[in-house]
């Protein structure tokens, strides 16, 4: 399971609506290790400036793993991230998780970033099985 999703919320998405305030928390409380990672990134963006900031570690364990590959694989978690904090989030390699600014200065970064050449560079044996 993604997400411990509590009645309340589930009541809600069954009467049509979600409280995207409700969903985030969900999300943070769910997905700690991902919300964390973001979190850290979008704080280390706002310090150092730049065009973006991103993660090079991979995750301690699988269940961070499995945390990261599930906040920024779902449409609905990657854009409710992205809404929370204000930032685009680009993903490589089950762990490289970058966030950009909503700024169109940084499109090259962004596409460059999520080009299949970096795609390509990014790539090492040990993250074959990732």
């Amino acid at each position: 399971m993604s997400l411990d999703v509590s009645p309340a919320l589930l009541e809600q998405a069954e009467r049509g609506e979600v409280d995207e305030a409700e969903f985030v928390d969900c999300v943070r409380t769910s997905l700690p290790y991902a919300w964390e990672m973001v979190s850290s990134l979008v704080a280390q963006l706002k310090v150092d400036g730049g065009p973006f900031a991103d993660n090079q570690t991979p995750p301690p364990d699988e269940q961070a793993r499995g945390q990261l590959l599930r906040a920024l694989a779902s449409d609905a978690i990657r854009g409710a991230l992205q809404r929370h904090f204000g930032v685009r989030l680009a993903f490589q390699n089950c762990h490289r998780v970058a966030v950009f600014p909503l700024d169109a200065s940084v499109e090259e970064s962004l596409a460059r970033f999520t080009s299949v050449r970096s795609q390509v560079l990014n790539q090492s044996p040990e993250f074959r099985d990732c």
